[in-house]
């Protein structure tokens, strides 16, 4: 159930996050085991096995959104002194054989994401048969416990649609226009079933390719303009709330702009009031907590969750949250 919340200088809409103790407790637990950031602290025991951990993602070039996962896991992996590895790819076969390069080379801990499950479930499946611990995180969260993995961390993307829609019906809009940057991702897909599904109006799907800022924009334009109808625009990734703005100016469209994620320029956009709201799943936190929870499995025999996915998100921002997202967002953390 959608509720109203505030925490610290936020006022944010959001879904309950199962596990929100126990996701505090692991990050006070492993401040306190390593408060040094990464040397041993006086009286710590120096012989703390070390680990490499390999992510492999689903992301394509230049995703803002995926530096900050980066961001959240490397700096889990300096305190918990791992050697953590990054690989990506937007292909599911190559997502596959990435995963299987890091089962070669022996890596102590997986991390990996489910937007295109089927093309990665054999693999996965294998490195946990080879007693290679796996955490999910992001994206295909329901096909999580049946491939083996130890816990899935990021939002449920039904839940975070159906929050969107729900705001959109508070801003009585009447048609939406849901830009899908990556053809085949369940979750995004996932994102668009959902705001369709608590949306009193009118939603309509269009694919893009995220990879090419001229052709989604034109594409979104070309829309808008067959289609003046269209008074609110939802995108799926922080990248593509820029591109749709250029397109709602080109067409002379009045549609309100939503958008999945942030990053700075969307910080920038919401304090123009040129979005009207965004959903942030905080992915800072997503390799943050994946990295950190492979070490205390591996050191503490720890899981989180208790067989339910542990939840980063959603949580609606506005303009009001920017003044605490500008330092967030500049230092790569939000």
């Amino acid at each position: 159930m959608i509720g109203v919340r505030t925490t610290g200088p936020f006022t944010v809409r959001s879904v309950a996050v199962r596990s929100a103790a126990a996701l505090l407790a692991t990050v006070a637990l492993a401040t306190g085991c390593s408060a040094t950031g990464g040397q041993d602290a006086p009286g710590e025991d120096s012989g703390t096995p070390r680990m490499t951990i390999g992510m492999v993602s689903h992301s394509g070039d230049g995703d803002t959104f995926w530096d900050i996962v980066q961001n959240g896991a490397q700096q889990a992996a300096a305190k918990d002194k791992v050697k953590f590895l990054y690989a990506h790819d937007k292909e599911g076969g190559q997502q596959a054989a990435l995963i299987q390069s890091y089962i070669d080379q022996k890596v102590d801990g997986l991390i990996v994401t489910l937007a295109k499950p089927q093309a990665v479930k054999a693999v996965v499946r294998k490195a946990v048969a080879r007693g290679i611990p796996v955490i999910t995180i992001n994206s295909g969260g329901e096909f999580s416990a049946a491939y083996g993995a130890l816990t899935h961390i990021g939002q449920d993307e039904s839940v975070a649609g159906r929050a969107v829609g729900d705001e959109l019906n508070a801003r009585r809009a009447k048609k939406v226009l849901c830009v899908i940057h990556e053809q085949g991702n369940v979750s995004l897909e996932d994102r668009c079933a959902g705001v369709r599904k608590a949306f009193r109006g009118t939603v309509e799907n269009i694919d893009v390719d995220g990879t090419n800022a001229p052709n989604s924009q034109s594409s979104i334009e070309a829309k808008l303009q067959s289609d003046t109808s269209l008074d609110a625009i939802v995108t799926l990734g922080a990248p593509m709330a820029a591109i749709s703005l250029k397109a709602k100016e080109e067409a002379g469209s009045r549609a309100r702009i939503a958008t999945f994620d942030l990053n700075s320029a969307v910080v920038k956009l919401l304090k123009a009031k040129d979005l009207s709201f965004a959903v942030d799943q905080q992915p800072f936190l997503q390799g943050y907590e994946a990295v950190d929870l492979l070490w205390l499995h591996k050191t503490n025999a720890d899981v989180l969750g208790g067989g339910k996915p542990v939840l980063t998100g959603p949580a609606l921002v506005t303009e009001k949250d920017v003044p605490k997202l500008t330092e967030y967002t500049g230092r790569g953390t939000r």
